[in-house]
């Protein structure tokens, strides 16, 4: 029996980026027909199982400029739409999407944050070709910028033990979450309240 590997994809208004995951697939084939259809089939596991996705499009891509790349992990299509507009849906057909079809929220940009988000560099498969896997890919560093989050000061956590996990440095401002550091004072003004 064929079954269906998980299938991520996002889009901007040009492109849309399809992603097959299936760990340690072999024998892969991928067809992209200019009429908007996508198949992909391949084996993985130890029984070789067979694997296989067949996609209608919602729209027309343009089958030459589009990039396919594999890697030991999966598979990434960055299909060309032949007109540039959003898809309400990646597939055709309308109604609930079927499950093995899922939003790739690492890539998701909404249609208004286009602009600001920047253009996806297509060039980003050419780390993918030949590779293994991601070993050495540059562009997947740590994610800057969070270090000093104001607010949430590190001290007085109520003397809670994280593991010793590192933070970077994030100033959590004080905030005590917990603890039994009772004010002078507390219970006498909860008496108020019983009147």
């Amino acid at each position: 029996m064929v079954r269906h590997p998980v299938v991520i994809w996002a889009q901007r208004s040009d492109n849309a980026f399809i992603t097959v995951e299936l760990p340690d697939a072999k024998d892969i084939t991928t067809n992209l027909d200019p009429e908007g259809k996508l198949s992909y089939s391949a084996k993985a596991g130890s029984d070789d199982q067979e694997f296989a996705v067949d996609l209608e499009l919602f729209d027309k891509i343009n089958a030459e400029e589009s990039k396919v790349v594999s890697t030991s992990r999966h598979t990434i299509f960055m299909l060309v739409k032949a007109e540039k507009k959003w898809w309400p849906r990646l597939i055709k057909a309308g109604g609930r999407a079927p499950p093995f079809l899922k939003v790739d929220w690492n890539k998701w940009v909404d249609e208004d944050e286009e602009s600001s988000a920047g253009q996806f560099d297509p060039d980003f498969m050419k780390q993918f070709q030949g590779a293994g896997g991601f070993g050495g890919a540059g562009g997947f560093g740590g994610a800057g910028g969070f270090g000093g989050a104001g607010g949430f000061g590190a001290g007085g956590f109520g003397g809670a033990d994280f593991g010793g996990a590192d933070f970077g440095g994030a100033d959590f401002g004080g905030a005590d979450l917990g603890g039994d550091d009772d004010e002078e004072g507390e219970d006498e003004e909860l008496g108020d309240l019983e009147k």
